[in-house]
Order: C-alpha cells, then structure tokens, then sequence
C-alpha cells in the first residue's frame, strides 16, 4: 500500500517509515502540517498516517477536515500523545478512520493500516452477490438460489434475507429488524416480523435437508449455516 505519514517527530517518522518499508510498502514522508496538506492533496495514497499537534502552522485536524471537505475520503489514522477520550471523540468527529495513542505498538499499528484499506477497498466495490452455505442472492437481478434451486421471494422477503445475510452469523433483533427491513422506528406491536420470517422459512429451508434462519430466544434470528 501506498502511505502519506504526516509527522514531525524525527525519531517517530524513521522508526514507522522503516517498519511500513521493511513489510514491502511505499511510504511518503511529511515533516509538518504545511507540507502533509500539499501532499494529501496533490497526489493519491492508500492511507494516510496523521499527527494531531504539527509545527507549520496547520494541525493535524485542520489537514482532516480540510481533505474530508475537498471530499478527499482517503482512510486516516490519527497518531497522537493525546490519548484522552474526549481527545479521540473529536479526531474520530472530524473524520478520522481510527486513533493510535502514543506509545504503540508497530505491530498494531500496521494491522490497523492494513485493516483499514481493506474496508477502504471493499467499500469501493460494492457486493452484488451474498452467500451462506449453498444459499445465495444476487443483489443486481434479485434471483434467489438454494443448492442450484430457484427460490421466488415477494419484495419484502428478499429485503429481509438480504437483511440476514449481510449479519451472517450475528444474532438480528426485533429491532434492527423493522428499522432495517420496514423502516420503522418504533414497534407497532404487530407479528409482522414473525409472519414474514415463518413465510422465509417455507421457501428457503423447509424443503432441505437443515435450516439457515434460527430462533434465539428472548433475542431475535440468526442466519447460520
């Protein structure tokens, strides 16, 4: 991966440049705020390593909300002694991606980079396809497959598996479930949900030989293979 390292700390700039460089990537270095904002703006890197207190007369916060306003979206790590809460609250506000407090680890500090390019990555190529098991939904044509076989789903049924399917493995309450599905954001105290997960269950599991969608009591449903 490509990275812009805005920091002016000598010694903290060598020893995670050296790091990031040793481990196979290409890093940019920048010694002040003034210098880091030219730099993020003129040229295009896979993450971006930041500072919050910079000498040059430009913060590291100014260099944040002055990319995210430009609608620079490249992820930020924010590196930085100011390690209170209230201090990483306003990092993360201003649009960083994530908060390092210094000292660190170098370890954790490249799986945190790697970490957020990847989210970076896939958020840029959007998922037309789910699947679970031999169950899978195509988010483009709306064609429901199980074990090769077609499943026909009414509109709102496909909403609430794709629904499941995108929290595969977590456990989905009532809640989530009539603001995600029926955008609803209060309970109506109907059996809405029950009805439309018992209609699921006839189509995509009663005719196989084991069932995805699971009941947890006093919790809500999960998808499970």
């Amino acid at each position: 991966m490509r990275v812009l390292l805005i920091e002016d700390d000598q010694t903290v700039r060598n020893f995670v440049a050296k790091g990031l460089s040793e481990a196979g990537h290409l890093v940019e270095q920048a010694a002040d705020g003034k210098q880091g904002l030219a730099l993020a703006c003129q040229d295009k890197f896979d993450v971006i390593i930041l500072d919050r207190m910079l000498p040059g007369g430009v913060e590291g916060l100014h260099i944040l909300e002055t990319l995210r306003r430009e609608g620079n979206l490249t992820p930020v790590l924010l590196l930085s002694a100011l390690a209170d809460v209230d201090e990483k609250v306003a990092g993360l506000k201003a649009g960083g991606d994530d908060y390092v407090s210094k000292p660190f680890s170098f370890s954790e500090l490249q799986a945190r980079l790697e970490a957020l390019v990847r989210r970076n990555r896939n958020e840029a190529q959007p998922l037309t396809k789910l699947s679970v098991g031999d169950l899978e939904i195509d988010l483009l044509s709306r064609a429901v497959r199980r074990g090769g076989q077609k499943i026909d789903l009414q509109p709102r049924e496909f909403r609430l598996l794709e629904f499941l399917m995108r929290h595969t493995g977590q456990v989905v309450t009532r809640t989530m479930l009539l603001e995600g599905v029926w955008d609803y954001h209060f309970d109506p105290q109907t059996n809405v949900i029950d009805v439309h997960i018992s209609r699921l269950r006839q189509k995509i599991d009663k005719p196989f030989e084991h069932a995805l969608v699971h009941t947890v009591r006093n919790a809500g449903y999960m998808l499970q293979e």
